[in-house]
């Protein structure tokens, strides 16, 4: 199908939220963690994994708060907490198509098309992505982007014999004209494993040689790898995985693990040379009580030096908002 090949051209940034004036006065890099499937809900424990999972950096970090609907908004000494709308006003649950072509391009595409789509891009959606969202605008700008995931080969081997597609990222990422990273990547340490560890690839992906990291150590990589790039971008799918299986003990497992990340993350990162922003396309593993997503609003948790934070943030309610926060971070026009 010609809808999903990728394409090099590029456009300049038009989202109608895209305000050069608001830009911060120093240009940033910025390292985009998307956790997919991830809503503020309720304090309930019979639902909610984030109310059973101790995460302790996570708590450190908001000042004993967590991603909970009600603690939202949360200003504290590194982060700021909002809880931002993913449905942007159109009927039916968000879903993962449209809700990540959002976050890279920053226009209500749901609105456009008048409905939420997924998971993966049909035409329309696919048509959005063309100029390759932030990573092609900002590979436009001259500025270095990237997906720090690495795919292993039976991913390419799907795409190439038409049995896969692309979801909106690497749709987005190949749009740019840039390369999704591979197992060479990931064997000489240029890219992370989706879970962060390498586990899967030993386990799972039938590489036996793959060397686990510790998920702290796993943090301080991202970190490392995040620091040569103006803009860098790491998706994190387990999370929806587990609210798709209502599987409270493996949610609970991959909370522990992205908490212990969070913890290498925050030591390696330099506050003043950049953000971290953290959100999601969708609610669905903070409410393990039904199988399919949720309306609830999605966290925007921003890392970094105060200023460059509240000017990031400044009016942010939906998810629309995010993109053009992020080129005015990067960008100083």
């Amino acid at each position: 199908m010609a809808w999903i090949a990728a394409s090099a051209r590029r456009r300049g940034f038009n989202s109608k939220n895209f305000n050069p004036s608001q830009s911060s006065e120093l240009n940033m890099r910025v390292l985009f963690i998307f956790l997919d499937g991830i809503g503020l809900g309720e304090n309930d424990p019979a639902i909610n994994p984030f109310v059973r999972v101790e995460m302790p950096h996570l708590r450190k970090l908001l000042g004993g708060s967590t991603f909970l609907y009600e603690a939202a908004p949360c200003e504290s000494k590194r982060a700021t907490l909002l809880a931002v709308d993913a449905s942007l006003g159109v009927e039916g649950l968000p879903q993962s198509a449209t809700g990540q072509a959002v976050l890279l391009s920053g226009r209500n595409i749901p609105a456009e098309l008048g409905y939420h789509y997924g998971p993966k891009p049909n035409r329309a959606v696919a048509a959005t992505l063309q100029d390759g969202g932030l990573f092609g605008r900002f590979t436009k700008a001259g500025k270095k982007a990237a997906l720090l995931n690495a795919y292993p080969p039976r991913y390419f081997d799907g795409i190439d014999s038409g049995k896969r597609l692309y979801s909106s990222i690497p749709l987005a990422v190949t749009n740019a004209g840039l390369s999704l990273f591979t197992k060479d990547d990931f064997f000489a340490g240029r890219a992370l494993a989706a879970d962060f560890t390498g586990q899967g690839w030993r386990e799972f992906l039938g590489f036996p040689e793959t060397q686990i990291l510790d998920p702290r150590d796993a943090g301080i990589k991202l970190s490392a790898l995040a620091s040569q790039y103006d803009f860098a971008f790491f998706e994190y799918w387990a999370t929806d995985y587990a609210g798709h299986k209502q599987d409270m003990k493996w949610a609970l497992e991959q909370l522990e693990v992205f908490d212990n990340v969070l913890d290498g993350l925050l030591d390696a990162w330099n506050d003043d040379e950049g953000l971290i922003v953290l959100t999601s396309d969708h609610g669905n593993m903070e409410d393990l009580s039904v199988r399919r997503h949720t309306a609830n609003p999605v966290p925007a948790l921003v890392i970094g030096e105060q200023k460059t934070r509240q000017e990031f943030t400044q009016n942010m309610k939906d998810i629309t908002q995010i993109a053009p926060a992020i080129w005015n971070a990067v960008i100083n026009d």
